[in-house]
């Protein structure tokens, strides 16, 4: 292994678990250095990962090896880790914790490499809370029921939005008797929210979705839930429920190939809009470049009676503070909305 490809893998755990401590997710953190030492140490994780074809940043490998072991945690599968994380402990156990982490990646190996064969698929709901914003924003604007579309979606829980209870600081919004409460602490120019927004239908992709009727998909969602994050797993098991009792489906799909297929006609009588949330990196630049030409193409199109709106929840650069931007046609403005932390757990909204 080259010098460059040990030192792009180690910056990348380095990384993210600085972004983790900023986050609010010691725990994570720590075990993240486990692992990393277990790595530098040539033990099990060395062989599983002694390179990256990519960038193993941008590809979140450290949080594919960090759901690789909450998923042992929670099933029990490894009882003396799953006794080590919470709700048994809430902070990790430097003395216990680095050795039960080095033989978890040794005993379980072959799970480790499963998780590292795919990217992490989080679906926090908490970033609906951003989205209602922006929904109500475009409501708004056009005065028009919502035609709304999702690009990678995961296991569909962000379609949910309008079914969830929200808590934003001193507002409340939505149905009351939801199994689901968000809780974001709204503060800037905090936007006011219709009683209701009127959604005239709902659609959504992922080119590898979540499908919550299978054995195994809602624990490998809730593994990428950072473990310390008590009320973030408690809510996505609620949203699990109610998606599964809703039957909610998500279409197997190239994000390009359904962004021009869907918005290849505009929808008069309602205002289409696209988003998405942490996302955006996991395309390859060709597929981001393509979707936003798209995009773009078809809000030339969009008039008062069909307009377009272009809504993402993402990072602006590598950190820990995502923009809710909203580009809207006809006439194609760009505007920051606001800037929130990337769990929805409060937001700055902006004039």
């Amino acid at each position: 292994m080259s010098d460059d490809t040990r030192d792009t893998i180690a910056t990348a755990f380095e990384r993210q678990i600085g972004w983790c401590d900023e986050a609010g997710s010691p725990f994570t953190a720590r075990v993240l250095e486990a692992a990393l030492a277990d790595w530098r140490g040539g033990g099990a994780l060395r062989e599983l990962l002694p390179s990256w074809p990519g960038d193993p940043g941008a590809d979140v490998v450290p949080l594919r090896v960090a759901g690789a072991l909450h998923a042992m945690a929670l099933d029990g599968s490894d009882a003396e880790l799953a006794a080590l994380y919470p709700p048994h402990q809430e902070r990790f156990d430097m003395q216990a914790g680095p050795a039960a982490v080095r033989r978890a990646l040794h005993t379980q190996r072959e799970r480790v490499a499963d998780y590292l064969r795919s990217a992490p698929q989080t679906n926090e709901i908490g970033r609906s809370a951003l989205l209602l914003g922006g929904f109500a924003a475009v409501a708004r604007a056009t005065g028009l029921p919502l035609a709304t579309l999702e690009i990678g979606a995961s296991a569909g829980l962000n379609q949910l939005w309008h079914r969830y209870r929200y808590e934003l600081g001193s507002a409340r919004w939505g149905d009351p008797a939801s199994p689901v409460r968000i809780r974001s602490d709204w503060r800037g120019a905090v936007p006011a929210l219709p009683e209701r927004i009127d959604i005239a239908s709902q659609a959504a992709c992922d080119v590898a979705p979540v499908d919550l009727r299978q054995p195994g998909a809602a624990l490998r969602l809730a593994s990428y839930v950072w473990p310390d994050q008590r009320e973030r797993l408690e809510r996505l098991r609620a949203a699990i429920a109610l998606a599964q009792a809703l039957d909610v489906q998500v279409e197997t799909a190239d994000a390009l190939t359904w962004t021009r297929r869907e918005l290849a006609a505009p929808r008069p009588g309602r205002a289409t809009v696209l988003y998405h949330s942490m996302m955006w990196q996991y395309m390859p630049p060709a597929t981001r470049d393509g979707v936003q030409a798209a995009i773009v193409e078809a809000g030339a199109r969009a008039s008062a009676q069909a307009p377009l709106a272009w809504l993402r929840l993402e990072p602006p650069d590598a950190g820990v503070i995502f923009e809710l931007r909203l580009t809207l046609w006809p006439g194609g403005s760009t505007r920051v909305l606001a800037t929130a932390h990337p769990h929805g757990r409060e937001a700055i909204w902006q004039a």
